[in-house]
């Protein structure tokens, strides 16, 4: 695997887990996302956290919103259960055949604040669109989610069958190669880290890398794509820290 001058994968932003990170990372990988004391105690001492730094944490989480507890058991607030459904669907995306159609969407609200247009950029780029120029933005029609219905309100949705090579434009849309660069760094990565706290770090990077996976049909990848294996890693990862935890 190549790495920078830190010693890093190239391409893959690997940031040292907080107390915070550790918890969160634990949780949204348990379903339910909910965990005893005891429990994250045992759990997150194998990542360097301990039981002071941990109910430190824990404190101020649930101040924050990040956490409701019951009693001595901790699980996600609401907010943070969209965010664990949003990282389920990245790791089983729901695909159909292709017939080369796109979804497009093109933005008709006018007026708005940068805090709405910024919100709403985000929004697209979770539903798996790329903007191909200010206000127009599409993708290949084979995912099985429908587009919302209140997209409406902001813009016209339309299928479209754009002309010349859907390749290239997907190449244009997405950066293919560096995305798959990383991809491929992190999973060499994975089969080298051994600490515990490196492959969590690793691994929260891999959920962040997914979710910037277009997903897109094969014909329109290029070869080797590393997406289905970045995938089965993880879910082989979160298999093993349910078992560390016994959730």
């Amino acid at each position: 695997m190549s790495t920078d001058a830190t010693g890093q994968p190239h391409g893959a932003d690997l940031r040292p887990l907080s107390a915070r990170s550790v918890v969160l990372s634990l949780l949204l990988g348990t379903h339910p996302p909910e965990l005893p004391v005891r429990d994250l105690v045992r759990a997150v001492s194998a990542f360097g956290v301990g039981g002071s730094t941990l109910r430190a944490a824990l404190s101020r989480m649930a101040a924050a919103g990040d956490l409701v507890r019951t009693d001595a058991v901790y699980r996600l607030s609401d907010r943070l259960l969209d965010r664990q459904r949003r990282q389920d669907e990245a790791l089983r995306p729901g695909t159909r055949a292709w017939d080369g159609d796109w979804e497009m969407v093109v933005i008709t609200a006018t007026g708005r604040e940068p805090a709405e247009r910024a919100e709403l950029r985000a929004r697209l780029t979770g539903l798996r669109l790329a903007e191909l120029r200010e206000g127009v933005w599409l993708r290949p029609a084979n995912l099985t989610r429908p587009l919302p219905a209140d997209l409406t309100r902001v813009a016209q949705l339309c299928a479209a069958r754009p002309d010349g090579s859907p390749s290239l434009l997907a190449a244009r849309l997405w950066p293919l190669d560096a995305w798959s660069a990383t991809a491929r760094d992190l999973l060499a990565g994975a089969a080298e880290a051994r600490l515990p706290a490196d492959r969590l770090t690793l691994f929260a990077t891999a959920v962040r890398h997914l979710l910037a996976d277009p997903v897109l049909p094969p014909a329109l990848l290029p070869a080797d794509w590393p997406g289905a294996r970045l995938r089965a890693a993880y879910t082989r990862y979160r298999g093993e820290i349910a078992l560390s935890i016994g959730a």
